[in-house]
């Protein structure tokens, strides 16, 4: 996909009155959090108002959000019409999303669903996957399958069923084939940029209001493992 900007740290892959689709890089925090740390929807207010020399606040609505460590596709509304038809489209699963992720042990099978029942750990920031239900937990579903194959590294192309806190890094931890990088869900070393190899590769989606079917493609980040794979 074109990228339309690629300035002030900030890469746009889509860009129209209602929307504005972002290609989110490691460390960013999509909103605000305790951290204090610059948030990256202050980041495109900015671009908002300094390409559009927009007086005053620019409206940016977070419609959803990505982990820090997390690269890819993060769309924001500019209009609150927008906003509130595109929280509608996630909240009923109207969209689909596929990701990529790197891992270092293949699955057993080249292409499967997985199903388990994830418990959030507030606490530690984690979920758990189990195999049967167990007491507040929530079921998590996706189909992986197995893209490339690069020496001790494996792609897998994810599609997400349901929206749980960190599903897809739980759901491969459980299967054995935790993503590089991933302390958290038992990669055995961290990245060098503290990022994991978990990338929001595709959004397709009908536009809240003109109503075309709109595909978002985001490139990976400039690595060597994502270049080679």
């Amino acid at each position: 996909m074109k990228i339309i900007s690629d300035k002030n740290n900030l890469q746009v892959l889509h860009e129209d009155n209602h929307l504005i689709v972002i290609n989110k890089r490691v460390g960013d925090i999509v909103q605000g959090d305790k951290t204090g740390d610059k948030p990256l929807s202050d980041v495109v207010k900015e671009y908002i108002k300094e390409k559009y020399n927009k007086p005053g606040e620019v409206f940016l609505g977070v419609i959803h959000r990505l982990d820090r460590p997390t690269t890819g596709i993060v769309i924001f509304a500019r209009t609150s019409k927008a906003l509130t038809r595109m929280n509608a489209l996630f909240s009923n699963r109207e969209t689909q999303k596929t990701y990529w992720a790197i891992v270092k042990n293949k699955p057993e099978n080249s292409e499967d669903k997985l199903v388990h029942y994830l418990k959030r750990n507030e606490k530690n920031n984690t979920s758990k996957a189990h195999s049967k239900e167990v007491p507040e937990s929530k079921i998590a579903s996706l189909d992986y399958k197995l893209i490339s194959s690069l020496n001790n590294y494996h792609a897998l192309e994810i599609n997400l069923h349901t929206g749980r806190h960190h599903q897809i890094r739980a759901q491969l931890s459980a299967i054995g084939s935790p993503i590089k990088g991933d302390l958290k869900y038992g990669f055995d070393r961290s990245n060098p940029d503290g990022g994991i190899h978990l990338h929001a590769r595709k959004l397709v989606f009908t536009h809240p209001i003109n109503k075309e079917s709109i595909e978002i493609i985001a490139p990976t980040p400039n690595d060597s493992i994502w270049n080679a794979i």
